[in-house]
Parts: C-alpha cells; structure tokens; sequence
C-alpha cells in the first residue's frame, strides 16, 4: 500500500512540475494544485498510515489510550490546504485580470504589457 501511495505522490509531483513550467498560466495553475495535493499526501504518508481513536485524553488520565492517530499530521496537512486555496484564489485571480488585459493566457504575449 504505501508503494502505491508513494508512486502516486511522485506522479503527482511530477505531472505539477511538468505543468508549472509551461508557458501557460492555465497549466500554471493546475500545476500549482497537483504539486499542493502531492504535498499533502505526502505529509500523511511520512506520518504514517494507521487507524486508531482521536488523540483525545480521558478526564482524570495523563496520556490518550493507544492506538490514537498522530494528530500532527493531520494539522499539518490542514493548514497546507488552507495555504494552498489562498495561492490558487489568488492564482485564479490572477490569471484574470491578465486575461482581461490581454484576452491571452500565454505567458509570452504577457510580456508587452508592463506598465
């Protein structure tokens, strides 16, 4: 299984590199997501892949009973997500106003249009 999961993750991460250096913002971002959604897996799977209870303690006890899951990981990732829709709205955002002034996505018609 976590073979698997790690062929996924480099997929992933290589379909986004791919994808983040084409001269299409379009492609651009859709790359910006997979290599987020990469990142994301790949925090949980270095985490560790197992079921157990919330990692909640009992009243009157010191430590949660085992097995529990690691709550880390699952902060971690997210936060990650709420990072990652932040940078794609603003990606998104982006990508029209640039589309407004140059009815283009295209990274290179892009250029003459510094002011």
């Amino acid at each position: 299984m976590i073979l698997l999961l790690a062929g996924v993750i480099g997929c992933l991460y290589a379909a986004g590199t791919y994808l983040v250096l084409r001269r299409n913002l379009m492609r651009l971002i859709l790359g910006l997501a997979l290599l987020s959604h990469a990142a994301n897996l790949l925090i949980f799977a270095a985490a560790g892949l197992r079921r157990g209870r919330p990692p909640i303690v009992p009243e009157g006890a010191l430590t949660p009973e085992a097995p529990t899951a690691e709550p880390l990981a699952q902060a971690l990732v997210l936060t990650a997500i709420v990072i990652s829709f932040g940078l794609l709205a603003f990606a998104v955002t982006l990508l029209h106003r640039a589309h407004q002034l140059s009815r283009s996505a295209d990274l290179d018609t892009l250029e003459g249009t510094d002011r």
